[in-house]
């Protein structure tokens, strides 16, 4: 974190003071992406040491967009990636002994835990100190965007929607500066590989129809949403308690191994989440709040007979957010 970041050399150098240290030493630089030309440098000493040395390189850093591009320009094939997702309910209840209710007011980042008793100051910390570094300095400033306008807009028009299904056309229309679908597109893809929330397509058979359908918007953290929405509307709004344990549900479902993520619409028959993994199909309902749905497992069953369905009343879903077990 100096004012002035260390040149590409400064990697060589604790790498050679690395490699001094025998086979098993291990090497770990954090915020890696501060580095001008990191991934090439790292390529080179890879290269250098592949099938003459076993040490072993960690490398961690915050912005998410800028380490993903510099793996995939010049670390292909020489990395495995290892994700830090957002702190789950069992890993807040074991470091700070929260329940889920304060969990799903407060959401899940350990440097908000002193201020929940401060909604005030809870909410300015999580909107200048973790949503505007992100939107700041890890995209605007690593991505040529013509309207950041917009693109605040976009997010925060998102992450206002959790767990529902909205056309790029509606949320168009309810932006404040002109843009266009393609563009739209481009800005909630860029939020999701930044880890801030998840776009969900339509599960079809067909991948030109799942990709052109309406997104539906997961947000990966409660505190995302309530920075901008008071955290006493999910006790006064049992539509908005619905969605929301549905976005949050849907945020611990996208932390299992080799499973792909979708809702499925035919009509008015909907189900919230199907999951396609080696083991097969898995469609799953939510049912909280007063949005019980009780058709679209019986439609989507009828389309997919080899399909397990599920309907998750409160208790299971806070059963899987603890234990991770579908």
């Amino acid at each position: 974190d100096a004012p002035s970041p260390p040149k590409a050399e400064w990697i060589r150098l604790h790498w050679e003071q690395t490699r001094r240290q025998g086979d098993g030493a291990l090497l770990i630089i954090d915020e890696i992406q501060k580095v001008p030309g990191w991934s090439e440098q790292v390529k080179i000493l890879f290269d250098e040491d592949r099938g003459t040395r076993d040490i072993k390189i960690v490398l961690l850093g915050s912005s998410a967009l800028y380490l993903q591009r510099g793996l995939s320009e010049s670390l292909a094939g020489r990395f495995e990636l290892l994700e830090a997702h957002h702190w789950s309910l069992k890993e807040f209840e074991e470091a700070f002994g929260w329940d889920f209710e304060k969990y799903f007011h407060f959401g899940a980042y350990p440097g908000t835990v002193g201020f929940a008793d401060d909604e005030d100051r809870w909410r300015h910390y999580v909107l200048n100190s973790i949503i505007e570094p992100v939107l700041g300095k890890d995209i605007l400033a690593l991505h040529p965007i013509n309207n950041p306008a917009l693109f605040r807009q976009t997010f925060e028009l998102a992450v206002q929607y959790p767990a529902q299904i909205i056309s790029l056309q509606k949320m168009l229309g309810q932006l404040q500066d002109r843009g266009n679908a393609a563009t739209i597109k481009n800005y909630l893809t860029l939020l999701e590989k930044s880890f801030l929330i998840k776009v969900l397509q339509k599960f079809s058979g067909a991948v030109i129809q799942t990709r052109a359908s309406s997104p539906k918007i997961i947000v990966l953290n409660p505190a995302l949403t309530h920075a901008y929405q008071t955290t006493r509307r999910l006790d006064t709004d049992s539509s908005w308690r619905g969605f929301m344990m549905e976005s949050l549900v849907g945020a611990h479902l996208l932390r299992q191994p080799n499973t792909e993520i979708f809702y499925w619409r035919d009509g008015q028959a909907e189900v919230d989440y199907i999951l396609k993994s080696p083991e097969g199909l898995l469609a799953l309902e939510i049912q909280s709040g007063t949005r019980r749905k009780t058709n679209g497992l019986a439609a989507f069953s009828k389309q997919h007979p080899q399909a397990r369905c599920e309907s998750w009343n409160f208790q299971r879903c806070l059963e899987f957010m603890k234990t991770g077990n579908l």
